[in-house]
């Protein structure tokens, strides 16, 4: 991580004995290889430590007032003025600071500061959402975040809220968000008001007053990519650098895994007696798949050689310092760039291509729709049959001539 300014060893001890990082400078430096962290990012992190403290040291800031100091140079790399010293306030100096700041949250030596407030209403969805309805914390954090809103607009009471406040908050968004996002907005809201139905804080069908976004069901050609692609894109995973990438990715194209449920994964999981992966789809549903043969390989592979000595029960993690278990974000950015490694082009590059991918690749082999569904864990029938427009032979066979004059 250079800088491109370079500060003698002497003068960084000098700046870490001076500064508010003088009691802490090799305590963070062993907490930093605690998360491994590679030594050369650790003397780097010490000297841009360095630079960071000396520069609020000449600001007159202590270490009881960190916080403010990292608010200050934060705010002066934003409005892009150059610093009272060369070299002293960069941006990677901030980011070195913020890191210190979690380091002295870690060890107690600065409180952590309380979470936002969450409104009572808010805070009781939630907690309903998750013991009634089963919902992933990915999608109830989606749900609050349209939430939220709603009830800043229509206040707290949910007792006074009718079908004609209801539909004008909603024909407003409509005005500022695509129909995409708008329709994300409705399932959430309309959430919200089956909860406080439920819960006898509103009046029975309310829900109902949620004005339809317009749209067609499964209306489009499913996003897909062919084999030949499917190919490029595991071969771009080879290596020994790349075993982790390697197992994530086949089991994306192999079984359709969503993004979530693969970070989601770990040790107890994998059943490799019986051959099989449990997984815990929506709504908490148990369900298991097998475990082929490719996927098994490949997992023991990054288990035996690459996986970093964690002591956590989740099974992928990352591959740099701050070593943690994995998120979707993590399984969206390696599709991504293992689609560019590969030279694919797609307009999608997320994960969730590869599960179509994988559906698709399914009917074009033969398996019958019952058995597309079956692994993919669709709930509904209507769902899996989306994919058979990706027949284009059988449809044309099907297809009936057009019983109106040719057009001029």
């Amino acid at each position: 991580m250079p800088t491109g300014v370079y500060v003698r060893k002497n003068a960084v001890e000098d700046r870490l004995k001076a500064g508010m990082a003088a009691d802490h400078a090799a305590d963070f430096a062993q907490w930093l290889r605690d998360r491994r962290y590679t030594p050369r990012t650790v003397i780097e992190k010490m000297r841009l430590l360095a630079s960071w403290t000396h520069w609020a040291r000449a600001e007159n800031y202590t270490l009881a007032a960190i916080r403010e100091a990292y608010a200050a140079s934060f705010a002066l790399i934003a409005a892009g003025q150059r610093p009272r010293f060369r070299g002293d306030v960069n941006q990677d100096a901030v980011e070195t600071a913020k890191l210190f700041i979690v380091y002295l949250e870690d060890r107690a030596v600065l409180a952590c500061l309380p979470a936002k407030p969450v409104a009572p209403l808010v805070a009781e969805f939630a907690a309903w959402a998750r013991e009634q309805r089963g919902l992933a914390e990915t999608t109830l954090a989606t749900y609050l975040g349209t939430i939220t809103p709603f009830i800043d607009a229509l206040g707290e009471t949910p007792s006074a809220y009718d079908a004609v406040t209801i539909r004008a908050y909603m024909t407003e968004r409509a005005k500022a968000v695509s129909i995409a996002r708008m329709k994300g907005i409705s399932v959430g809201i309309r959430a919200f008001l089956r909860f406080l139905i439920a819960t006898g804080r509103c009046r029975p069908g309310l829900d109902h007053a949620m004005p339809n976004v317009a749209g067609w069901r499964l209306a489009s050609i499913p996003r897909f990519l062919p084999d030949a692609d499917i190919t490029r894109i595991i071969g771009a995973c080879e290596g020994e650098r790349r075993l982790r990438d390697r197992a994530i990715i086949l089991m994306l194209v192999r079984l359709g895994l969503r993004a979530s449920e693969v970070a989601r994964l770990s040790f107890g999981d994998i059943d490799w007696r019986q051959g099989s992966i449990r997984l815990f789809g929506k709504g908490r549903r148990e369900e298991l798949l097998p475990l082929t043969q490719e996927i098994g390989d490949a997992l023991l592979a990054y288990i035996e050689r690459s996986r970093p000595t964690l002591a956590v029960p989740s099974l992928f993690i990352t591959e740099y310092a701050p070593l943690r278990p994995i998120d979707r974000i993590t399984v969206k950015c390696l599709v991504k760039r293992a689609l560019k490694r590969g030279g694919v082009e797609s307009h999608y590059k997320g994960a969730h291509i590869l599960r179509h991918s994988a559906a698709t690749a399914m009917l074009r082999h033969g398996v019958s729709l019952t058995n597309v569904g079956t692994v993919l864990r669709h709930r509904s029938p209507e769902m899996t049959a989306h994919y058979a427009k990706v027949d284009i032979a059988l449809l044309a066979a099907i297809a009936q001539p057009w019983p109106g004059r040719s057009p001029c």
